[in-house]
């Protein structure tokens, strides 16, 4: 039975009235051409499903803190972003249809770099390309961010999402500390040390007094948070990227396992990302071309011969040392070591960098794992093709691994007649997240369809396994979280309850991951 009320909202003449004179009417978009720079690129053209009534662009948390407040007092939905990107997951679209979008993008201040105890704290309209320059400009370049693949992002917005960046400080999300958070009500709530007026530990400690509330605004709809703190690296004495191949498919299991040892020894750091053949073209494009994988179903022996011309194998992982420079030569002599068990493997290391030729860091891997965010990687996608995200995570065992990919690859090419593309993040010495999905071609329709009829089988025959996926794409967030059924749901009816307590009018992303305000559910 369907247990929750996604019926479309429509925006009043006079609410929308008052939202221009909170914040100004230039900064209130409900024209169809503003509206569709926040839908998610990969949409099919035409699928209007998940459109909204209007884009606000608050420019202070005094004005996110007016829109909330008359949000409440008229029942207005509201859907937060912060660059409003998030592409292959449902983008910044809302989940109910006619859903207010309010975009931080205006938000863009850099509040504090703090050199000594090397964090800074940023609005959510700071991007990772924004907080990098402006720590060249003001001196501080030493100083390192934990990215993801593209800079354009928000720092706030991906940790929201629990977004993956590549650094040690990526590692099981250690690097954000210390939120300020909008509430339902409209009052302004600072977590952990913040809670004490002008605390000078609000940035550098992660708990407080009492329960820690930050991760409860993660992947939540209890608030919109305005600013946060985020820890940085000084920028090592060597840095050492690596590439390390699997030549073959059947070897992925084996490589797992050496991976995991390599973690819990401390050798590897940060967050590597083994990826399959396809997936890894977007890596070496001077080799690979464009090829996304968007074609039909390519035979075994063709992907072979694909790894074998290319030499990035059947699996190939980035990874990347850093520290002394007899710490990262020993380090990089293990990993070559401890790889070179795969029979036919290799360990690519070109090159070394000191700190003081970091400006000679030019292929876009390397820039990511030196904390230098960019675009790159935009130049080797091709027009008309996108992908849907699903991104299960899994034990950091060899056997669990190879029977999850077997089971998502067969889904695939079942289900789609496409091609398997997938990228293994190990987020830790202990776990993976495999960020799977396909390659498709969004300008066509059926094509379009069959892509997320066979994403959502995927979420069902995972389960079937006993996983569930970190992050879930807006399409088929509520199937989702519906695997998440222990004690007959319980967890999803606890955070309800936190939900109608901390917002009863349910104006905080209805839908959001799952989690329904008590206004919109049907049963219970």
């Amino acid at each position: 039975m369907t247990r929750f009320d996604d019926r479309p909202f429509e925006l009043p003449g006079e609410v929308a009235q008052r939202f221009c004179d909170a914040i100004g009417a230039e900064h209130v978009h409900t024209d169809e051409a503003a509206r569709d720079e926040y839908r998610d690129p990969y949409w099919h053209r035409d699928d209007r499903t998940y459109d909204s009534s209007a884009v606000l662009y608050p420019a202070s948390t005094e004005e996110v803190q007016a829109i909330v407040r008359i949000a409440g007092e008229h029942g207005v939905p509201l859907w937060t972003s912060s660059q409003g990107r998030n592409n292959g997951y449902g983008g910044p679209s809302p989940r109910v249809r006619g859903t207010v979008l309010v975009s931080l993008r205006r938000m863009n201040r850099v509040l504090e770099i703090n050199h000594e105890l090397a964090y800074a704290v940023v609005e959510p309209g700071v991007s990772w390309l924004d907080l990098h320059a402006e720590l060249e400009r003001t001196g501080n370049g030493d100083l390192m961010i934990s990215v993801p693949d593209l800079g354009w992002g928000s720092i706030i917005g991906n940790t929201l999402d629990s977004g993956v960046t590549y650094l040690p400080y990526g590692m099981d999300y250690q690097a954000p500390t210390g939120m300020e958070v909008v509430l339902a009500d409209g009052t302004l709530l600072r977590t952990g040390m913040g809670a004490i007026p002008d605390s000078p530990s609000w940035h550098v400690y992660k708990r407080g007094l009492g329960p820690v509330l930050d991760p409860l605004f993660v992947q939540a709809s209890f608030g919109i948070v305005t600013r946060m703190g985020y820890w940085l690296m000084r920028r090592p004495k060597a840095y050492a990227p690596l590439f390390l191949t699997v030549p073959r498919d059947e070897q992925l299991a084996q490589a797992i396992d050496i991976l995991r040892e390599l973690r819990l020894a401390g050798i590897i750091r940060g967050v590597p990302v083994m990826q399959n053949t396809l997936t890894l073209a977007s890596h070496f494009p001077e080799a690979m071309g464009k090829m996304q994988g968007a074609e039909a179903t390519l035979p075994d022996e063709v992907i072979q011969e694909i790894a074998d011309e290319t030499g990035v194998g059947r699996w190939g992982m980035r990874t990347a040392v850093w520290g002394e420079p007899a710490v990262v030569e020993a380090h990089v002599q293990a990993i070559t070591d401890a790889w070179g068990a795969i029979e036919g493997s290799r360990v690519d290391h070109a090159r070394t960098y000191s700190s003081d030729d970091w400006h000679e860091i030019d292929h876009f891997v390397d820039k990511v794992q030196a904390g230098i965010p960019n675009l790159d990687m935009l130049e080797s996608l091709p027009d008309n093709v996108g992908h849907i995200g699903f991104s299960p995570v899994v034990p950091l065992v060899g056997s669990k691994m190879r029977e999850l990919v077997d089971l998502l690859e067969e889904t695939v090419v079942e289900g789609s007649g496409l091609n398997f593309v997938a990228g293994i993040c190990v987020i830790s010495e202990r776990s993976a997240m495999v960020v799977s999905g396909l390659a498709f071609d969004t300008s066509d329709a059926e094509v379009s369809a069959k892509a997320f009829a066979t994403v959502r089988t995927m979420v069902e025959r995972a389960a079937e396994l006993g996983y569930g996926e970190y992050r879930a794409h807006l399409d088929f967030m509520d199937l989702a979280a519906e695997q998440y059924s222990f004690g007959d749901h319980a967890y999803r009816r606890f955070v309800e309850r936190i939900k109608d307590a901390v917002d009863p009018e349910g104006i905080f992303a209805p839908g959001r991951h799952g989690i329904w305000p008590a206004n919109r559910r049907t049963d219970g």
